[in-house]
């Protein structure tokens, strides 16, 4: 099982969601709403350092492994 790097903030899983086509509809406060390519909408918290359950359970809900998280976060 790959781990997860502990000091990904909100900014680096917007970013890592981008790559996969997902957008920013809208903010609340410090909370992100991206919708992806299918319609489903994600909600991403913009704080400095998110916990690992938190990474885990985003990566699960849009289906994708943890690899592959790992690889849209390292590049550019």
């Amino acid at each position: 099982m790959t781990k997860l790097p502990r000091d990904v903030s909100g900014w680096d899983v917007i970013k890592a969601l981008k790559k996969l086509g997902y957008y920013p509809a809208r903010q609340k406060g410090s909370h992100v709403i991206l919708i992806g390519p299918t319609g489903k909408m994600i909600t991403v918290p913009l704080h400095k350092h998110l916990k690992t359950g938190l990474v885990r359970a985003i990566i699960r809900e849009i289906g994708i492994s943890v690899k592959l998280f790992k690889d849209l976060l390292e590049d550019p």
